[in-house]
């Protein structure tokens, strides 16, 4: 989805030493359809490598209704999409034209810059129809920040599911629980979906130095060292700190995106839709669009999104 300029999400509390930063999503209507935007928060500009975070609806679409996100630009990121629930329809730059539906993973390397749009599919928009997923990005480290842009498409059945004591985990993209996803990042990161029962728990991994966890539906506890540190019974996004053994225990079924990785060297500067290590990139890339240097999208050429 293309970020437009809103306002951030905020941490309500630091409650433990365990806990780094507790976010509240910032819920936006785009036009119908809504998202919760987690990052970037004031308390937190980037998990690891991850600078955006967007659950995308749940939304419910009468016949003739979808999402349209017009083509837009992108520098120095990767987009990863993830659905549970309805179907997009990608175009991009480079001529891909891919249909993404639940369980599978859409990993879009922008590198020196793409253009993207992301639609309701015309099959999809002739009934009732509904979307619900997760949207990220992933900010490049700075000596891949100009590759070529390259689009992957990763089916369900490509992607590691393990089970760990009841407890059942996708891991769509890096390495984590002795696992390693077929996604190509391009820095040290794990990204995983964790279906957890009433009265089981998955600890997080301790081999990554940020670690986040955004509880999507149910209700869990947080523990650290055999002792409760927080209860959410809500969206939003606990981000530990480093060097704490955390565990999560359900005591609703719960459906949890676990994330995090190394942190990029260097600060990374967003604006729009453009992360980059170098302010000037990112002015760069803004006149560019402005003037029409990015590449059209083959097969959507005829809108675009204008600069904010």
């Amino acid at each position: 989805m293309s970020s437009h300029p809103a306002s951030e999400p905020v941490c309500t509390e630091c409650a433990t030493p365990e806990i780094d930063s507790i976010i509240e999503p910032q819920e936006r209507d785009l036009g119908g359809f809504s998202v919760r935007r987690v990052l970037p928060s004031r308390a937190r500009r980037m998990v690891g490598p991850f600078v955006f975070f967007d659950e995308m609806g749940p939304a419910k679409f009468a016949p003739g209704k979808g999402i349209d996100v017009r083509p837009h630009p992108h520098i120095h990121l990767a987009t990863v999409t993830y659905l549970f629930s309805g179907e997009i329809d990608h175009r991009d730059s480079t001529g891909v034209h891919q249909t993404i539906q639940p369980g599978a993973v859409n990993w879009m390397i922008a590198g020196r810059g793409i253009v993207h749009s992301e639609r309701t599919g015309p099959d999809e928009r002739n009934r009732a129809s509904e979307l619900h997923g997760i949207q990220l990005w992933v900010a490049l480290p700075q000596t891949h920040e100009e590759i070529e842009p390259a689009f992957e498409h990763h089916p369900a059945d490509t992607l590691p599911e393990l089970e760990l004591d009841g407890v059942r985990l996708r891991l769509l993209a890096g390495s984590a629980y002795g696992a390693t996803s077929p996604v190509r990042a391009l820095s040290t990161l794990f990204y995983a979906e964790a279906r957890i029962p009433a009265g089981h728990s998955i600890a997080l991994p301790a081999d990554h130095h940020d670690r986040a966890a955004y509880l999507v539906r149910g209700i869990v506890r947080c523990e650290s060292e055999g002792k409760e540190t927080e209860h959410v019974d809500r969206p939003r996004m606990l981000v530990f700190s480093p060097g704490h053994n955390v565990s999560l225990r359900a005591e609703q079924d719960a459906h949890v995106m676990l994330l995090g990785g190394a942190p990029l060297e260097g600060k990374r500067h967003m604006w729009w839709n453009f992360v980059s290590s170098s302010a000037e990139r990112i002015e760069r890339a803004k006149t560019d669009w402005q003037e029409g240097r990015f590449p059209k999208v083959p097969g959507d050429e005829q809108e675009f999104i204008p600069a904010p």
